[in-house]
């Protein structure tokens, strides 16, 4: 039996190509976007499961130290070593920073951690060149999307720090890649204030501004205590917030991605609307091209569920192609994206069944075009 979509697309095959590609990149850019929100999330979680506390213990009525800003004493880390169950705790410190660039300044979230306390931050396996901090001032241990080397000097605040070492993949809940410092100095930056501030401030009446805060205490527990209760009783003891691992996850997914997520979302929908819109024009446009030779078939008896499959079957395959293409076209381009993008499989294959779904809708607009044409047309057309 003759397939007539095949005979049809050979007959335009260039076309029928370069059709496939152009909605193949606009297939592309859904995956980009899907892979966007993919990436926020792993990004969320990269710092988070390099701690893997078991609490995190903030100032009370607050989401921090994350979504929220958080202050709390520095020796509550002290205070909670006593609570039954817990293991080890450490303080620490987040805040958005300026590290200063010869091209221009890069921004980082810096984290203030005690190099000799009981919980480190810094995952050894991300350590690519150099080592951890090992000293209570100037070293910095810096992501390499910074771009700054082993031993470079970067001045901050008052001082100037070493890069002492190099990580790599370790980047904020906001995708900013992540750098890290002693607790002293991390206090001394975050909350000391200027000579100029501090002298105004004694000329007002008002005392110095105590650093020992932090903006988080971290804690593990010992094996078969729950970390729910545990919170319970440090919440009803020091009143403060108190987030097992677990919620600290959802904190950040729901609090700082779920917008993000519906305004992806929203665009992903859209742009899978609009491909759908153009396969059904393209479909539509190529029918009318052949109308005189669909009414010639009629005309010689060729049934209308022949032309219809034709039909069907060019406009599923034009969307097979603009998958493959597009699917190519992500890959290709995906790592020159300033933030983390990844790129899933069942994400993937999930686009490729609405596009199927989509392709089959598209070919109604030409099988209608179809059904209606005249064979009488062919005559003297």
């Amino acid at each position: 039996m003759i397939n007539l979509a095949q005979k049809d697309i050979a007959h335009t095959f260039g076309k029928f190509i370069v059709t496939a590609m152009g909605v193949g990149m606009l297939l592309g850019i859904v995956l980009i976007m899907i892979g966007v929100y993919r990436g926020m999330i792993v990004d969320a979680e990269v710092l988070l499961t390099d701690i893997n506390a078991d609490l995190w213990v903030v100032q009370q009525g607050t989401l921090g130290p994350f979504a929220e800003a958080s202050r709390i004493p520095e020796d509550l880390k002290d205070t909670l070593k006593v609570v039954q169950g817990i293991d080890k705790t450490t303080a620490l410190t987040f805040q958005n920073i300026q590290l200063p660039r010869n091209t221009k300044p890069v921004r980082v979230v810096a984290v203030g951690f005690n190099p000799f306390g009981d919980i480190n931050p810094v995952n050894p396996a991300r350590i690519i060149a150099g080592r951890n901090i090992n000293k209570s001032h100037y070293e910095i241990v810096v992501s390499e999307k910074t771009t700054f080397q082993l031993n470079n000097k970067i001045p901050l605040g008052r001082n100037i720090y070493r890069v002492v070492g190099i990580t790599k993949g370790t980047v904020s809940s906001g995708g900013d890649p992540l750098v890290f410092i002693s607790l002293k100095d991390a206090q001394e930056l975050q909350f000391s204030y200027s000579n100029n501030r501090i002298r105004n401030d004694r000329a007002r009446g008002i005392k110095n501004v105590e650093s020992h805060v932090v903006n988080t205490v971290i804690a593990t527990l010992k094996a078969g205590y729950s970390p729910d209760l545990v919170a319970q009783h440090i919440r009803d003891a020091q009143h403060k917030s108190v987030y097992t691992h677990q919620q600290q996850r959802t904190i950040l997914v729901k609090n700082l991605i779920e917008t993000a997520a519906k305004q992806i979302g929203l665009f992903t929908a859209i742009l899978v609307g609009v491909s759908t819109i153009i396969i059904a024009l393209i479909i539509y446009t190529m029918t009318l091209e052949k109308m005189k030779e669909i009414a010639i078939m009629k005309l010689i008896g060729i049934p209308n569920s022949m032309i219809i499959k034709m039909i069907v079957q060019e406009t599923l395959l034009l969307g097979l192609l603009a998958f493959i293409f597009g699917n190519i076209f992500s890959h290709l381009i995906y790592s020159n994206f300033p933030k983390r993008v990844v790129l899933e499989a069942p994400d993937a294959l999930s686009l490729f069944f609405v596009i199927l779904l989509a392709s089959i809708l598209a070919s109604f607009i030409g099988v209608k075009k179809v059904i209606s044409a005249d064979p009488s047309t062919a005559i003297g057309g």
